[in-house]
């Protein structure tokens, strides 16, 4: 059936339809949220082009009757949009973005319908082996990659900086303020 976005009706049919499919794009969305219903009929495009049996199927979970789900996948925001491969959470979009979201959709249409994308052997990066007195470490990382991840890596100093300025400067600007950094994409606590 292509473009039917699936409905989950309790965590155990959700943790069918993850195993039924290479790629699961789940909106995670409430009756009464109005960017939810905004970007439902972008999710709702995307299906019918973009399912592909067995290899990219999407799929909705109301937040209010599924709790146990959204809880699971840390869901504070709605709508927020997962992008799910083989039961491990590859993508994250929070918030009604369109655009963020056809991006990731199509990244995983072409990752699962791409040569030798029936096959999980070998894609992760790989490790260096390690002794006693230097433990492994993924290829590519030297051992000042951690000091480099702390200042610029997500979560870094960079990272606060940035998060801390548009924080001000968006509660700055608000009629309530404390509200909009609550509500803000920058606010950590919201993930």
């Amino acid at each position: 059936m292509p473009g039917k976005i699936i409905p989950v009706s309790s965590a155990s049919h959700f943790s069918q339809l993850l195993s039924q499919s290479t790629y699961t794009v789940v909106d995670f969305y409430a009756d009464w949220c109005g960017p939810c219903k905004a970007i439902a009929p972008v999710f709702q495009t995307l299906a019918e082009k973009e399912t592909r049996a067995g290899k990219l199927q999407f799929v909705k979970v109301d937040v209010d009757s599924q709790q146990e789900v959204a809880k699971k996948y840390g869901v504070s925001a709605m709508p927020t949009f997962l992008v799910i491969k083989s039961s491990s959470v590859v993508e994250t979009i929070r918030g009604a973005n369109p655009a963020a979201l056809t991006a990731a959709v199509r990244k995983a249409a072409n990752d699962s319908s791409g040569p030798g994308a029936s096959s999980a052997v070998f894609h992760t990066k790989g490790r260096t082996l390690g002794s006693a007195a230097e433990p492994s470490r993924p290829v590519g990382h030297g051992p000042l990659a951690g000091l480099q991840r702390l200042v610029l890596g997500n979560g870094g100093f960079s990272d606060v900086v940035v998060r801390f300025v548009a924080l001000y400067v968006i509660s700055l600007f608000a009629f309530n303020g404390y509200q909009a950094a609550e509500e803000s994409a920058f606010n950590v606590k919201a993930r």
